[in-house]
């Protein structure tokens, strides 16, 4: 694909990618298996989308049908792992779908998702680490009797700094900064317990089901309480007049809208591609792998759940915990509360990891500055990207309440799917020699829908998210134009540079 390479949608070659990855100074310690990708895509997905959102979707969206909700959402994220399998061994370098972007449409599309990636997983980091802290506060108070001083407890505790979420992030900071296996191998262990937990609710819960709290299964459809007009309303509702609807076959799309945000995270294993010792094999079951084994988790988990404790009586807050306080097993609800502090680590670590890698990938690029893209001399790690970017986060997330900007998190991740899948069509059809270990089968059919599904998710978001994401992007492209574009490195050595 030849563009003018004073184009804004210039595109840099896969084999230019693959180049700067042989750099000694800007080269990742590739020390990441199969086994590592999986366990890092398991580690980021099952969080608080398992231990929370269950309830809410129950409760107010699909009754005992979440189960289906989840089926749905995972089939959008299934789609979007296909497509990114084939990039992550294609292209084998540290950005995910940024870098994927800048091979196949062009500079301008992949800062704009680099952009949008680096708010992404920002804000999933810190909204991880301020729910962490949430836990731990809970199980000091339940457990020890002890409560964090106000101030300390941070904004949505009615306090000033969240202490504990702040030096969670600088911990985490510190173990990225040491190795990727390091951090692999805390995540194996932290997954293991998270696991062991998640298997607790189904077996156990398994002996307390009783078959009347299935009926109905797909209660009535209902329509959503009034009042939610204006910004609030999901912008398929502003602009074409579709209502969602709670409960009924639509309720189960809805609540799919909702717990999506329990899958984010899949597409993290892709930004280690750089770090994995054989990516052109390895990406492909890491991502599929990590994905299949959370929905199958999900879907038990629901199923159990729902048929412990009526949809009507279940918890917004912890639905896990207190179906089992439903059923007299408070050791069981403890458990729980502790397995999800526990597994919360990982989330942050993993959102982490990839945030770092993103901004790495950009920095060595010349579209941030090239300063971040220096690896550790020793450990082979972005440690000035992860110190820079771990300290701003802590800050972030030690002062801000962040409820509301946590479905920028949804919208980012969705964005990033439908480019991705654009990206495999485009570059079948530019670059039809590339070899490439995994194949997305049915090519253009599954990027396309791939894209309609990701899209159709993304109108069901309200409009005042959609409106803090175009304000987001616009200030992306003013400094795309104002600094990144004079600094690139494809710009300033030409598009064949060997660089």
């Amino acid at each position: 694909m030849r563009t003018d390479i004073n184009s804004p949608f210039r595109t840099k070659t896969v084999e230019q990618s693959i180049r700067d990855t042989e750099e000694p100074e800007h080269a990742l310690k590739k020390s990441l298996s199969a086994w590592d990708l999986t366990v890092f895509g398991v580690g980021v997905i099952i969080g608080t989308g398992i231990f929370v959102l269950t309830g809410i979707a129950a409760r107010n969206n699909a009754g005992p049908a979440t189960s289906l909700a989840f089926v749905a959402a995972g089939v959008v994220c299934a789609l979007a792992a296909l497509c990114y399998a084939e990039f992550a061994s294609t292209v084998p370098v540290a950005g995910s779908a940024y870098t994927f972007s800048y091979a196949s449409i062009g500079e301008l599309p992949a800062w704009i998702i680099g952009w949008d990636l680096v708010l992404e997983f920002a804000l999933g980091t810190a909204v991880v680490a301020v729910g962490w802290s949430g836990y731990v506060r809970h199980l000091m108070n339940t457990n020890l009797g002890w409560d964090m001083p106000v101030a300390l407890s941070g904004p949505d505790a009615g306090g000033t700094f969240d202490l504990l979420a702040f030096l969670l992030v600088l911990v985490l900071t510190a173990i990225l900064v040491i190795g990727t296996k390091l951090s692999a191998r805390i995540t194996a262990i932290v997954v293991a317990i998270k696991v062991t937990v998640v298997m607790l609710v189904i077996i156990a819960g398994l002996f307390f089901i009783k078959s009347d709290n299935y009926a109905p299964f797909i209660p009535p459809a209902q329509p959503q309480p009034e009042g939610v007009s204006g910004w609030k309303a999901p912008l398929v509702q502003l602009l074409f007049g579709y209502e969602p609807t709670n409960f009924g076959i639509m309720g189960i799309f809805t609540a799919a809208s909702l717990v999506f945000f329990a899958f984010i995270g899949f597409d993290v294993v892709a930004t280690a591609a750089e770090e994995t010792r054989n990516p052109q094999r390895d990406m492909p079951r890491g991502i599929l792998g990590s994905l299949l084994i959370c929905t199958i988790l999900y879907v038990a988990v629901t199923l159990v759940v729902t048929g412990m404790q009526k949809y009507t009586e279940m918890s917004p807050t912890a639905p896990l915990a207190e179906a089992f306080k439903s059923v007299n097993q408070p050791f069981f609800a403890g458990a729980i509360s502790l397995g999800a502090s526990v597994g919360l680590i990982t989330v942050c670590m993993i959102l982490l990891l990839g945030q770092t890698r993103v901004f790495f990938a950009m920095s060595r690029d010349g579209l941030l500055p090239r300063v971040f893209s220096v690896t550790h001399p020793k450990y082979r790690t972005p440690y000035r990207a992860t110190v820079l970017l771990g300290v701003v986060i802590a800050v972030v997330a030690g002062f801000t309440s962040l409820e509301n900007l946590a479905e920028l998190v949804n919208i980012g991740t969705l964005f990033a799917f439908v480019v991705v899948a654009l990206g495999v069509i485009i570059l079948r059809r530019t670059r039809p020699d590339l070899h490439r270990a995994f194949r997305t089968p049915w090519v253009p059919f599954i990027p396309i829908l791939s894209i309609a599904a990701s899209l159709w998710l993304m109108l069901n978001l309200p409009a005042e998210t959609w409106a803090r994401f175009g304000i987001w992007m616009v200030i992306g492209i003013i400094v795309y134009f104002a600094y990144s574009r004079r600094n690139s490195r494809l710009g300033r050595l030409g598009a064949n540079a060997k660089y």
